[in-house]
């Protein structure tokens, strides 16, 4: 039997702009809700610190699965201590950027007093593409610079390569380039006026084409997974670029690739995983707002936020 009537706060994008058809927060929200807990939302700008006490300023909210823009309401907004709250998700979408950092240390604050999931120190300490170097024996080459003539001496060697932003998500800004493509300065002109990160360049994976696959852990433990296969004349796989799910199990290298992880993921408190695998490499560990629950849930019969909620519960 689970806890009863926990205080449960959402720190994640506006609710009226979620698709609930695929959002895992949204069914992260009705799980904790048919458990009895008391669910309220706040944008990542509604965070204050103030004389020693985090607080955000927050609706109570209940859900539903109703299309329309009716999946939610809002009750009288107000001011919450994050300490009153038992759990705060931290959902926000990516981009990491300082706005992201600067949430992580002011929830860090009130963790673990407050159980913030993920753990706010981890997901600043383990950003997606670069968490995933600690792992370099089953990530596939990887350069990450500002210096064009090292992207240029690392397609020399590998050919086919795939340049993309080190802070990115959903496949945004993800570039294939072969071996002979011109555009490769221009390219990284544009990334380097942009910003002033690095950017991450990897060897072009052809397995690509079979499907990059999402496999979500649970503390540490392989819950379910998904195989997203790029849209005709597309590389990049991501279902909002109209990448398409398809059932899947994992083969012994993922099995393998898991193994690995699991210890270093139960020690840092990244309770939910989702992690994306081309072929037998290990492309990201995506930590910040990982995605893929209701998709899982459909293909295989199984309802994850339970199992998530779980989880938290056991830790509560």
């Amino acid at each position: 039997m689970g806890k009863q009537g926990l205080n449960v706060a959402f720190q994640m994008d506006p609710m009226h702009s979620i698709n609930i058809k695929g959002d895992s927060s949204f069914v992260l929200a009705l799980e904790a809700q048919a458990r009895g807990h008391k669910l309220w939302h706040y944008l990542p700008q509604d965070l204050s610190y103030n004389e020693g006490k985090v607080s955000a300023f927050a609706h109570p909210m209940t859900v539903q699965r109703e299309e329309g823009g009716r999946h939610f309401e809002f009750g009288t907004p107000a001011r919450i201590d994050l300490r009153d709250m038992d759990v705060v998700w931290m959902r926000q979408d990516p981009p990491f950027d300082m706005a992201y950092i600067t949430a992580t240390h002011l929830l860090e604050l009130v963790h673990p007093d407050t159980l913030v999931v993920n753990n706010p120190e981890e997901v600043r300490n383990a950003p997606e593409k670069l968490f995933v170097t600690k792992f370099r024996d089953l990530m596939p080459p990887t350069l990450i610079t500002r210096r064009a003539d090292d992207v240029r001496e690392f397609r020399a060697k590998y050919g086919e390569i795939i340049v993309k932003p080190l802070y990115g998500n959903g496949g945004a800004g993800v570039f294939h380039l072969r071996e002979d493509d011109s555009n490769l300065s221009s390219l990284l002109e544009l990334f380097f006026i942009q910003s002033r990160e690095p950017v991450m360049v990897q060897k072009f994976l052809p397995e690509v084409r079979h499907g990059d696959k999402r496999i979500i852990l649970i503390d540490g433990e392989v819950a379910g997974a998904i195989n997203r296969v790029p849209a005709k004349g597309e590389v990049r796989s991501n279902m909002v670029v109209g990448g398409m799910a398809e059932a899947s199990k994992l083969t012994p290298r993922e099995e393998e690739i898991c193994a690995r992880l699991k210890p270093e993921l139960k020690k840092r408190g990244l309770i939910f995983v989702g992690i994306d695998v081309i072929g037998d490499w290990l492309t990201e560990i995506n930590v910040t707002s990982p995605t893929g629950l209701q998709a899982v849930n459909r293909f295989d019969g199984v309802k994850l936020e339970a199992d998530i909620w779980d989880a938290i519960e056991a830790k509560l």
